[in-house]
């Protein structure tokens, strides 16, 4: 659920929504920070969340810092995460509530950023929020819909969930409430969304995509079974919660 084994071009195709976002996150870095063109220079000034100034009426900085970054590890990070993180999730829930969950998510914790913290001019960017409602609907399924998620993916999404609240609190300049709020926000919808979502499978993925390409193209099951996907080693899943371990850790330290 958790292991990426698709193809570049697979991971694509399979998750356009991901890989939008994940584009998305560079693009902008590229134009405003690395070439430093002065229209996306003013663009992101334009979208970088103010407490002041969405008092002000520029709520349009409730939405836009979800897909702004500070620098391009930022960037990377939180696109790394996404990466692990939200091929699985697009899947089971559709492009379509996806979009929904990851704006609602997003704005939760920029809209629980304004209304919790005292500081009139905390600016802050960044998709952590959105990831962290990614994380509160796994939470929902681990907690509620345990047939959605099997053992060893729910405690990998229990221990995310305990080193990033950790993490949340123990390191310095993190926007905590972004974090929180985020991850309410997908627990939250995560009832509404979660409405006939189907378990992850890699194989279903690729055989509903092949078919749409040619009616006459015959799948056996068995092909995807040789890379065996279904193998749940223990050193996988310690590798992979290394991998994910770190990748947090750079996630929240870097915000």
């Amino acid at each position: 659920m958790f292991v990426r084994t698709e193809s570049f071009k697979e991971f694509i195709r399979f998750y356009p929504i991901v890989s939008f976002l994940v584009g998305l996150h560079f693009a902008l870095w590229l134009l405003m920070d690395f070439l430093q063109l002065g229209f996306a220079v003013d663009l992101k000034e334009w979208g970088i969340g103010m407490n002041a100034l969405i008092l002000n009426g520029e709520y349009w900085r409730l939405v836009t810092p979800i897909f702004l970054h500070g620098d391009f590890t930022h960037a990377l990070f939180n696109s790394f995460s996404l990466v692990l993180f939200g091929p699985a999730l697009e899947q089971m829930l559709g492009k379509g509530k996806f979009v929904v969950m990851y704006l609602f998510a997003g704005i939760a914790g920029n809209l629980g950023t304004f209304i919790v913290n005292p500081d009139a001019y905390y600016w802050h960017l960044g998709a952590s929020g959105a990831i962290f409602g990614i994380f509160g609907v796994y939470l929902f399924m681990v907690m509620n819909r345990k047939h959605l998620i099997d053992t060893a993916n729910s405690q990998i999404i229990l221990a995310i969930f305990a080193i990033g609240l950790f993490m949340t609190f123990a390191r310095p300049n993190i926007n905590i409430f972004g974090h929180l709020f985020g991850l309410i926000g997908g627990f939250a919808i995560a009832p509404v969304i979660l409405k006939n979502a189907r378990r992850f499978s890699l194989w279903q993925v690729r055989t509903r995509h092949s078919r749409s390409d040619s009616d006459d193209i015959s799948f056996d099951p068995n092909r995807w079974q040789k890379r065996k996907y279904g193998r749940k080693s223990t050193g996988k899943y310690i590798l992979w919660g290394i991998i994910i371990f770190l990748a947090l850790f750079a996630l929240v330290n870097r915000m």
